[in-house]
C-alpha cells in the first residue's frame, strides 16, 4: 500500500553558517597549517625526547662555543688583512700612476726635442740651398720629401672593414684563395689605394696621421697593416694634398679606384671620398734630405 510521500527531517540543530572564504579551500588549508605536520610532529618529538634547542651536556655546550671563537677568528683575522692590505694596494696604485704620468711626460718631452730638432735641420737646410743657388727649390724639396708638414686643399678618403668580417679558405681574410667571402683591407688594397692616388696627381699623402715618403712602405704583420713599421687600425683615414676636384675624379676613374669601388660592391667594404679645402699633413719623422752634387775633376796643367 502507498502511502503519501514522507517530507524530508528536518534538522533539530540549526546549519554551519558558509565561510566567506569556502571557495578558496586550498588557500585557507595553507594559511591554517602553515607548518607542514611531519615538521610539526618531529618538532614536537625532540622536544619531548629532549633532544630539541640548545645543548644540553657540558662537551656540547663547550663544542659551540669553540666553533662560534673560531668564526669569529677567521673573520677577524680577514677584516684585519683586508686593513692591512689595502693602503698597500692604494700605494702601488698610486706609485703606478704616477710612474705613467712621469713616462707620459718623459716621451711628450722628446716629442717636443724632436720637433725642434726638426726645425733646426730644415732651417739648416734651407740655408744650405741658398748658399748653393738652390734656395728656391728647398720649399719643393722638403714638401716632395716628406720632410716638412703641409696643408692644401686635397681629398679625403677612408677606407674601412665590412660590417661583418670573414675569413679565406686558408683561415685568413682573402689569403691565398684569393677574394674569398671576406671583408677586410689589406695591405695591397692600401697599396693600390695610395699608388693610385699619386697616380692621380696627389703632392702629399698621410694614412691615419703617417706622412708617406718616397721610401715609406705598406706592409701587413698578421691582419695589421704596417706604414713605415707602425702598426694602424681601422678605420684607415687617406688624406692627399692636391687639387680636390681633379684629384677626386681622377682616381675614381682609375683603375685603381674602381678595384676599390669592387672591394665595396662584392665585399662589403666601406669607402667614403670627400673634397676639402684644407687639409693639415704632418711632416716625416727622421727624414734627412739630400741633394746630389755634381763631380768635376780638375783640370791638368
Amino acid at each position: 500500500m502507498c502511502g503519501m510521500p514522507q517530507p524530508p527531517p528536518v534538522r533539530s540543530t540549526p546549519s554551519r553558517p558558509v565561510r566567506p572564504d569556502a571557495s578558496m579551500s586550498l588557500l585557507t588549508n595553507v594559511m591554517d597549517h602553515s607548518l607542514d605536520d611531519g615538521y610539526a610532529e618531529a618538532a614536537a618529538r625532540k622536544k619531548a625526547d629532549g633532544s630539541g634547542g640548545m645543548p644540553k651536556t657540558l662537551r656540547a655546550k663547550l663544542g659551540l662555543a669553540a666553533g662560534l671563537v673560531l668564526a669569529a677568528l677567521v673573520v677577524t683575522v680577514g677584516a684585519a688583512q683586508a686593513r692591512v692590505a689595502a693602503p698597500v694596494v692604494a700605494k702601488e696604485r698610486e706609485e703606478l700612476v704616477d710612474r705613467i704620468e712621469g713616462e707620459t711626460s718623459a716621451a711628450d718631452e722628446l716629442e717636443k726635442s724632436v720637433d725642434e730638432l726638426r726645425d733646426d735641420v730644415d732651417a739648416r737646410r734651407r740655408e744650405a740651398l741658398e748658399k748653393s743657388g738652390d734656395g728656391d727649390r728647398s720649399d719643393l724639396v722638403g714638401i716632395l720629401s716628406g720632410a716638412v708638414e703641409v696643408h692644401g686643399p686635397g681629398v679625403k678618403l677612408v677606407v674601412n672593414d665590412a660590417e661583418d668580417v670573414g675569413t679565406g679558405a686558408d683561415g685568413q681574410p682573402r689569403g691565398t684563395s684569393g677574394f674569398s667571402d671576406t671583408g677586410r683591407v689589406r695591405d695591397r688594397d692600401m697599396q693600390r689605394v695610395v699608388n693610385g692616388l699619386w697616380e692621380s696627381g696627389a703632392e702629399a699623402i698621410s694614412v691615419n696621421g703617417q706622412r708617406l715618403t718616397a721610401l715609406s712602405a705598406i706592409r701587413a704583420a698578421g691582419d695589421a697593416i704596417l706604414v713605415d713599421n707602425r702598426p694602424l687600425v681601422p678605420p684607415y683615414t687617406v688624406l692627399a694634398v692636391g687639387d680636390g676636384e681633379r684629384l677626386s675624379r681622377g682616381f675614381q676613374d682609375s683603375a685603381d679606384g674602381l678595384y676599390l669601388h669592387a672591394l665595396e660592391e662584392s665585399y662589403g667594404i666601406r669607402t667614403a671620398i670627400s673634397v676639402a679645402d684644407d687639409l693639415k699633413l704632418p711632416a716625416a719623422p727622421s727624414v734627412i734630405v739630400r741633394t746630389a752634387q755634381p763631380i768635376t775633376e780638375k783640370g791638368t796643367s
